[in-house]
């Protein structure tokens, strides 16, 4: 009995695998892009202030040293 190459294989098993996937319609995907963006601008945001109070605190200790 002759067995199959592995990585052929794979990639069959893995194209069977993606016919089995429900892709999102366009609306959906357009949706979740803008609330994706939106969050990593309000994170972004967040992060920056943090860091911009960080930067006043750690001036100010340096200029009491």
């Amino acid at each position: 009995m002759k067995k199959s190459n592995p990585t052929i294989a794979y990639f069959k098993n893995s194209f069977t695998e993606l016919r089995k996937v429900t892709w999102p319609t366009k609306e959906q995907t357009l949706r979740l892009t803008i609330i994706v963006s939106i969050f990593s601008l309000v994170v972004a945001f967040f992060f920056g202030l943090i860091d911009y109070i960080f930067n006043i605190g750690f001036t100010e200790l340096l200029r009491l040293i």
